[in-house]
């Protein structure tokens, strides 16, 4: 089934791709809208999350939804996807991942304070599939998520973006914690817009250009042809201090450290490309036919730990001698006890390049300085890896639905997606291969591939009541596979100095070895059944029931009940509970990784991260994973008052058991790398620590989100007030011994209880001007999860300023600043010079990287 996938996707690459070039001709967009929550008219807006019944507004759901549109969206300095929903979605949160292994590539994003994979993604209400990226360093609670990537998704692409803050695995499945996030495409058949942006940070760096557009065509005379294309570049940023360590080698003369030694900052983005194109074609008056896909690359570049020319393990520092005296790691290339024999080379002051022992092995005119190497010879002042990856994204989806003649409405699609991350990482070494080794390496690649059938059906019935009673089931079948690849030898291969204390494969992020490739896959089956009905005309109740069954751990049913009571005629209640699961992802069960971290005793290791029914983790208590379980309960009110004040208030309640995560790093002892060793496992006496994922932890989460707006006339024009405000509190009921009591602080703490937004928009005539104060509360950040604790990151405010002006009907020019004042976070006092010379808490809410202002030009047409 994965060969044919992958076939059907090279096809649809080259269709997409043909798509685009159409569009770059004939670029696209829609006048720019304000967001459902904005203004009364807005509230007629629909919604068709949450609900298999007619679709509802956010006012009539009986669950909370906000409904963005693609002018809210775009309105705002940011450029990808994830940043954008932070900012208009009141309980989605997001950081920066300066250094954090495959999360710099895709940043794990939070809903309702739930892990980036406890959020279901939807694109025209279709399930979205996951990213292949596993973030295997997610900045606490998101370690060893595996969501979907949703910045491969462009914002000219939208029509509107639909979120429900509500549980919802009895009615979509597995991922539904925290709740449903559905993209819908726009479908307009004629029109478009053109788009340039160019930003950059204050600090004059970071430099970012993007150019979008969208154009609707018809087909035919009753369909529709919608295309949409996004490229995009952005120059990484440096918020970095020098590190104490490489202030001190420069300082004893070693004039070959660079300074800064190691950058924190936006990882570089490279040729990002997004392709969406939606088609629709009407086949009789009670049916159509639809399909959409996607296809999108981007590379990213960023930075890594730096690597110390006297202490890195299994590079350069070789241990002590019988007196205590620092040793510098030599490597024999004949061999120990072979032929020329290596003296040893002390380090006794703080530059080991002019010590005489190692002049006696760096002058390779010699005997002895030919046999005897040094990776200070090759790398006189240390190195910093430069660590990224190319991810391709693919889908294609198509279906038809309709109306039978008994009113029996039917939607049945296959859904096919891939997502593929092929690591890359440079300025690093294999140092086992000595003086031969490459410094440029392809680690690897993972592939995570979805296939599905859906079949739904509703149907009206009449009992009697105020509206009818809607009835709704349906069938899933789901097939998922996940692929590792070798990377290349150099990357894994096992030199001959790897006896003599020297690394394995490519230092920061050794590559997969091809013993340890392969592919796994599973398959589920789903059936459920939804009803919901209007008892009296105020009081509307829903309930859903589904049963899921996975080949690879059994079934489950999950359930849920939800209401809405129009209490007055301006004042509603609403109020849900659900059950429901997250299933582990075959990435999370099967995959291998090792990767650059620091250790438990507060140093650099190389952390292996295996499978938990590996060996090596059944050794330190791995089991196989089971579903995480849980319930949530919301209650809330929506008013709506004459004088255009809308305002809507949830309060939830979230139990999840069983939260799947990766274990703090384990320690090895020797006798355990023995054990290891003699089972084979060659590549065992480069790993220092190991992880693996674990069923290991309980919360519970509870939170509240304020969702208001108000409408006035003000100063000859219009002016809209908004409010979004989240309370979110999680406590970590029980967790087992693999999870360290940093990591649970950061589970509890790492996200602001409070953060909110106030947005002012004012249009007058051909004007229009924004400005939004944000305010994020302060959190507890582990410094490089490494049990460096920063008890208080201070709370901050955040202002974003934009005014745009209309030159006439077809052109528009726009001037914003993201985050204007500048801000930062509190610097980062206790650790910044003496570990790895971060300049600022690296998961701050509001970034690192301070005020970036930006200009664009929309042409409409």
């Amino acid at each position: 089934m994965n060969s044919k996938l992958s076939k059907l996707t090279l096809q649809l690459r080259a269709s997409l791709a043909a798509s685009a070039a159409l569009s770059v001709f004939c670029l696209s967009p829609v006048q720019a809208q304000e967001t459902q929550a904005e203004t009364p008219e807005d509230m007629e807006q629909i919604a068709v999350v949450g609900t298999r019944a007619a679709p509802r507004s956010v006012a009539d759901s009986a669950v909370p939804i906000d409904i963005i549109s693609q002018g809210e969206i775009k309105n705002q300095g940011a450029t990808d996807m994830v940043s954008m929903m932070q900012t208009v979605v009141p309980s989605f949160n997001v950081n920066d991942q300066p250094i954090n292994d495959a999360s710099t590539l895709v940043r794990p994003a939070n809903l309702r304070g739930m892990a980036s994979d406890h959020t279901l993604v939807l694109v025209n209400g279709k399930r979205r599939h996951r990213s292949a990226v596993i973030t295997f360093l997610g900045g606490g609670l998101s370690d060893g998520a595996q969501g979907p990537d949703i910045s491969v998704i462009p914002a000219a692409a939208l029509k509107q973006v639909e979120v429900l803050r509500d549980g919802a695995a009895a009615q979509y499945g597995s991922d539904a914690i925290a709740g449903v996030v559905n993209f819908v495409l726009q479908d307009a058949s004629e029109g478009g817009y053109a788009e340039v942006h160019y930003g950059s940070y204050y600090e004059g760096d970071g430099d970012t250009v993007q150019m979008s557009g969208n154009i609707g065509l018809p087909l035919t005379a009753n369909g529709f042809v919608n295309l949409s294309a996004e490229y995009r570049t952005a120059d990484d940023t440096s918020r970095s201090v020098q590190r104490d360590d490489a202030a001190e080698l420069t300082a004893a003369g070693n004039t070959f450290v660079a300074n800064p030694s190691q950058i924190w900052g936006s990882p570089e983005v490279k040729d990002d490309i997004k392709l969406f194109a939606n088609v629709g074609l009407e086949l009789s008056n009670s049916s159509e036919a639809y399909l959409f896909g996607n296809y999108a690359q981007r590379e990213v570049d960023g930075g890594f730990y730096y690597r110390n020319p006297h202490t890195r393990d299994g590079v350069y520092n070789g241990g002590e001698d019988a007196d205590g005296n620092k040793l510098l790691l030599v490597g024999d290339l004949d061999g120990l006890n072979n032929g020329i024999e290596c003296p040893a080379v002390q380090i006794t002051d703080g530059n080991v390049l002019d010590d005489a022992d190692y002049a006696v092995i760096a002058d390779n005119s010699t005997a002895v300085g030919a046999n005897c190497f040094g990776f200070n010879e090759l790398l006189p002042g240390g190195f910093t890896p430069r660590f990224g990856g190319n991810i391709t994204d693919m889908s294609l989806v198509f279906g038809t639905r309709g109306e039978l003649a008994n009113e029996i409405g039917y939607d049945v699609s296959v859904n096919l997606g891939q997502n593929e991350v092929d690591f890359s990482i440079y300025n690093t070494i294999n140092p086992s291969l000595g003086p031969d080794t490459p410094m440029a390496f392809k680690p690897g690649k993972y592939t995570q591939a979805e296939q599905s059938l859906d079949i739904d059906l509703n149907k009206p019935v009449d009992i009697g009541l105020s509206e009818p009673l809607y009835l709704a089931g349906g069938f899933q079948y789901r097939h998922e596979t996940y692929e590792s690849v070798a990377g290349d030898p150099a990357s894994y291969e096992i030199g001959d100095l790897a006896s003599q204390g020297f690394g394995i494969g490519s230092n920061g992020f050794p590559g997969l070895a091809a013993n340890s490739q392969g592919e796994v896959s599973r398959h589920n089956i789903a059936f459920y059944v939804d009803a919901e009905a209007y008892l009296t005309e105020s009081l509307m109740l829903t309930g859903a029931l589904r049963y899921e069954d996975f080949s690879d751990f059994g079934n489950t049913t999950k359930g849920k009940l939800a209401f809405r009571w129009q209490a007055l005629d301006s004042i509603a209640f609403r109020g849900a509970y659900s059950t429901g699961f997250k299933a582990p992802t075959l990435g999370q069960s099967n995959v291998r990784n090792v990767t650059t971290a620091f250790g438990t005793d507060g140093k650099l290791i190389d952390r292996a991260t295996l499978p938990p029914t590996d060996p090596v983790s059944v050794l330190k208590g791995g089991e196989q994973l089971t579903p995480e379980e849980s319930e949530s309960m919301s209650l809330g009110l929506v008013a709506d008052f004459d004088n255009g004040l809308f305002l809507t208030m949830d309060y939830y309640h979230i139990e999840v058991t069983d939260r799947i995560s990766t274990a703090s790093g384990i320690k090895l002892t020797e006798e355990d790398i023995e054990a290891l060793l003699a089972q084979g496992i060659r590549d065992a006496s480069s790993f220092s620590e190991i992880s693996f994922f674990t069923n290991d932890f309980d919360t519970t989460t509870e939170g509240v989100d304020v969702v208001g707006s108000y409408s006035m006339p003000m100063l000859g024009g219009d002016t809209r007030f908004s409010l979004a405000y989240n309370w979110t509190s999680t406590v970590v009921d029980k967790a087992s011994d693999n999870i360290s009591a940093d990591r649970i602080r950061m589970l509890e703490d790492n996200l602001p209880a409070v953060r909110y937004s106030l947005t002012t928009r004012h249009t007058n005539g051909d004007w229009r001007v924004m400005g939004r104060l944000n305010y994020f509360g302060s959190i507890f950040e582990d410094h490089l999860d490494s049990g460096l604790p920063i008890d208080k990151v201070g709370s901050e405010f955040t202002l974003d300023l934009e005014v745009g002006y209309h030159f006439g009907e077809n052109l528009q020019l726009i001037a914003g600043a993201k985050n204007a004042l500048n801000e930062y976070p509190d610097e980062n006092v206790l650790y910044d010079t003496e570990i790895a010379g971060s300049k600022y808490p690296t998961t701050a809410p509001i970034g690192i990287n301070g005020g970036y202002y930006y200009l664009k030009g929309i042409y409409t047409f």
